[in-house]
């Protein structure tokens, strides 16, 4: 089946189900003599893992990752990197109820009109669980944009349900703000404004008392990015991480900037005006903009200014109360979702949307580093 494969120069192909014996990704053009082990890959893994508060689904997954080749003595080789993630909890007999009934908002339907067959267990392919491969690719890829031009990238939670963030500077929120709140206890729902996210949680709790859940939206920043990064016309790299957050289940809207912002300001009040910027270390002068509703690109190519990207992101389709749907011969049904299930998918959405911004800005910085000319 194509549409497993991702990316160029840096380039991933992942295969695995959700109640399968595991996740892998093959991750091609990685630089040789990158230092990796699996501890670089555990903390990205931990934050995306099920069970990790009362928050998110109960489903107890270690995640453990097993590199299988491509690294040599603790340092990448160059060759092809392999990646194991192993399912270790999967509860098959939760669907076997619903194999002959649609879940509503799921994808059953599709793959029925697609293949005429399917894997009805937690969604197969298309669930979530498939992200670990994704989440282990951006984890090696966040390291060589450190390693090469010291990038950085954060995502957190802006929103959920009418609840929204206050965030004054999007480049100035760390990692530290993300995954921890002042009083030094876990920031669980990840979002970097203290009362919002103590908000954020009462409320995916009432939700999940009610068996139903809630949609929100997560903003992602990389630091770091050199200008020039991206192509002109189709390979723009606002496009391919369009492509890369819409690739993620349960996103249905990706904007970048001021987004749809845009469409009540005039030219006057949009655009970034350019200004002179620090010195680079070797003494150059450099370019900024004193704003930055652009998102970091212009022409489908990086400026050097923060790249900001939001994702909208849909409430749990799985729901324990019960949904009018059809069977497979199209006669009504009546559905209840067994299964363990996050009442609101942004907690662990996080890691997952910086590992596929990681990934394409490290494929376009390698195309970038082999089409600059020598002379």
């Amino acid at each position: 089946m194509p549409g497993n494969s991702f990316g160029q120069s840096f380039r991933i192909t992942t295969a695995g189900e959700s109640h399968g014996p595991g996740n892998v990704v093959i991750i091609d053009g990685v630089p040789s003599g990158i230092p990796l082990s699996v501890d670089d890959l555990r903390p990205d893994l931990a934050r995306r893992r099920p069970g990790q508060s009362h928050i998110v689904t109960q489903r107890d997954e270690a995640d453990e990752p097993e590199i299988l080749s491509g690294v040599f003595e603790g340092r990448t080789t160059g060759t092809s990197l392999a990646i194991l993630i192993r399912n270790t909890d999967q509860r098959s007999k939760d669907y076997s109820d619903i194999k002959d009934v649609y879940r509503p908002g799921h994808a059953d339907y599709t793959f029925d009109a697609k293949y005429g067959f399917r894997d009805y267990r937690g969604g197969g392919r298309s669930s979530a669980r498939e992200t670990t491969a994704r989440v282990a690719a951006g984890a090696v890829a966040k390291k060589f944009l450190s390693i090469a031009v010291g990038a950085r990238i954060v995502g957190y939670v802006v929103q959920v349900g009418d609840i929204r963030a206050e965030i004054n500077d999007p480049a100035a929120v760390t990692l530290e703000q993300v995954e921890t709140l002042p009083n030094g206890s876990p920031n669980i729902v990840r979002c970097p404004d203290p009362a919002a996210a103590a908000r954020m949680v009462s409320l995916i709790e009432q939700v999940r008392k009610e068996g139903d859940s809630i949609g929100g939206a997560a903003e992602i920043v990389a630091t770091g990015v050199p200008a020039g990064l991206g192509e002109p016309v189709f390979d723009k790299i606002k496009a391919d991480l369009a492509k890369a957050l819409f690739s993620l289940p349960a996103v249905l809207g990706v904007e970048y900037g001021i987004g749809f912002g845009c469409a009540e300001m005039r030219g006057s009040a949009h655009n970034d005006l350019f200004m002179r910027g620090p010195d680079a270390g070797d003494g150059s002068p450099t370019i900024r903009t004193h704003t930055n509703r652009h998102g970091g690109m212009l022409g489908g190519i990086t400026t050097g200014m923060p790249i900001v990207l939001r994702a909208a992101v849909k409430p749990t389709s799985s729901l324990p109360i019960p949904q009018e749907t059809v069977t497979r011969n199209a006669e009504p049904a009546t559905i209840r979702t067994k299964g363990r299930h996050d009442p609101c998918l942004l907690p662990r959405f996080i890691p997952m949307a910086e590992a596929m911004v990681a990934i394409v800005v490290a494929d376009h910085l390698l195309r970038w580093q082999g089409q600059r000319s020598a002379i």
